[in-house]
């Protein structure tokens, strides 16, 4: 196999993978990803998760009205451009986040192992670094 194709298996794989796992969470892939970004990244505006994410503004500023309503995010004044509001994860957005996580972990660790023996779990331990090396390296780009 060449590097397309595999690059090809496992863009398609990894993408199933994440489809699958996402699917047991109770909020949106929008509302997950906002809170996420927030989590990881610090206050935003609704244009700054819009464009890490890839979506127009309207799709963005959709999750983020539906987060500010459960009480999930609060916005306040951006501190230099009064037009826009500053996005911050409360601690209820947190506590969510990390439930969907734990969820999220749980459901992979039990497909792990029932599905993988020890010997497939090692070489599954092993390709993470690899992984998270192929992440880094697209996330410089």
């Amino acid at each position: 196999m060449d590097e397309t194709q595999l690059a090809e298996e496992l863009r398609a794989t990894v993408g199933q993978l994440v489809r699958a796992v996402r699917a047991i969470d109770e909020m949106t892939p929008g509302e997950a990803a906002v809170l996420g970004y927030l989590d990881r990244g610090g206050p935003m505006t609704t244009a700054d998760v819009a464009h890490e994410r890839g979506v127009s503004h309207q799709s963005a500023s959709k999750a983020v009205k539906e987060l500010l309503r459960q009480g999930l995010v609060r916005a306040e004044a951006h501190p230099s451009d009064g037009r826009k509001n500053l996005l911050h994860i409360t601690p209820a957005g947190s506590d969510r986040l990390n439930e969907e996580r734990r969820r999220r972990a749980a459901l992979l660790g039990t497909a792990i192992a029932d599905v993988l023996g020890s010997e497939e779990r090692q070489v599954l331990a092993t390709a993470l670094p690899l992984l998270s090396r192929l992440t880094a390296r697209l996330r410089t780009r």
